[in-house]
């Protein structure tokens, strides 16, 4: 295999005609020299120059040789270059993916914060909901992805609790999402401090996306209830405006509440308490990369200061 660095020897001798000027002029020994010329000859398997007296001549295949090192050092300089931008956060790109709750609460904050302390570093963001959004990350179509999981449910119905398929990714817990109930706001539990998930079992219930409608059937029948879903929605918005319309009862984390201007709609503390662990993914090798591990610092600190409030 050619080395870069016997390359950089053998134009040095092309362009002075001996051992010892070439090497004054990369500042070594000319037995290093002579030393790197052998091995260079050895990785090519034909002779590159010919020797006469003090002089050095190139044959023709250390002609070849010379022409194409121009540019395969410029290419490696380049990348070099690249490389070290990269790394010192001067350049480089992570491929987000979230879930929409996310997307509208803790991404926005994260992703400004890494535009004021490293503008050269370029963050897309697309959306899908877990289970999509980690296998988007296997598949390497994103560098990092906002998820969740929920906790066990205390039913004997329940299965282990989410989690287990990441056993292979770097998780990075962000803050726990408490979910709220939703009713319109004129029901009778309006305005109630606390309310039993039993007492929504005659409801007609709004669900969300297909991970958050199985939990909430889990948590409805640990309560001893099968809940009537009439709609289902990835929509939190749609999931807001309905329950608003007074066409029936939801649970939504915090987040998505949040996120969503809630009109005709009064939230409600649910018991048992019903909560999803929000965290950042990634792949192993990726977590190393500068530009990822600085965006996953940033979406911590923007959890922190949503947990605060």
């Amino acid at each position: 295999m050619i080395e870069a660095r016997h390359l950089r020897v053998l134009r040095a001798v092309a362009g002075t005609g001996s051992f010892s000027a070439a090497a004054r002029e990369l500042g070594c020994t000319q037995p290093a020299v002579s030393q790197q010329m052998k091995a260079l000859e050895q990785s090519a398997g034909t002779p590159l120059l010919v020797r006469t007296g003090r002089e050095m001549r190139l044959t023709q295949a250390g002609t070849a040789l010379v022409r194409h090192a121009a540019g395969i050092l410029a290419g490696l300089t380049a990348a070099e270059e690249e490389v070290a931008a990269i790394a010192g956060l001067r350049a480089g790109r992570v491929r987000l993916v979230s879930f929409p709750s996310g997307s509208s609460t803790l991404v926005p904050t994260a992703l400004a914060a890494m535009r004021a302390e490293h503008p050269g570093t370029r963050i897309s963001l697309v959306e899908a909901e877990p289970p999509r959004s980690v296998e988007m990350l296997r598949e390497g179509d994103c560098d990092l992805a906002l998820a969740f999981r929920y906790g066990s449910v205390p039913s004997a119905a329940a299965g282990p609790a989410e989690g287990g398929e990441w056993e292979d990714l770097v998780v990075r817990p962000l803050l726990t999402d408490r979910l709220v109930g939703l009713v319109p706001d004129g029901h009778r539990l309006a305005g109630a401090e606390r309310v039993g998930m039993a007492e929504l079992a005659d409801e007609p219930w709004i669900a969300g996306c297909p991970r958050c409608r199985r939990h909430l059937v889990e948590v409805c029948e640990g309560a001893g209830f099968t809940p009537r879903i009439d709609f289902a929605t990835d929509d939190y918005p749609a999931v807001v405006g309905l329950v608003g319309a007074g066409l029936g009862v939801a649970v939504l984390p915090e987040l998505a509440v949040e996120s969503v201007r809630a009109k005709g709609v009064s939230t409600v503390a649910v018991e048992p308490a019903v909560e999803r662990e929000v965290v950042a993914l990634t792949l192993p090798d990726l977590a190393r990369v500068p530009a990822v591990a600085a965006t996953l610092a940033e979406l911590e600190r923007a959890a922190a200061r949503a947990a605060t409030r």
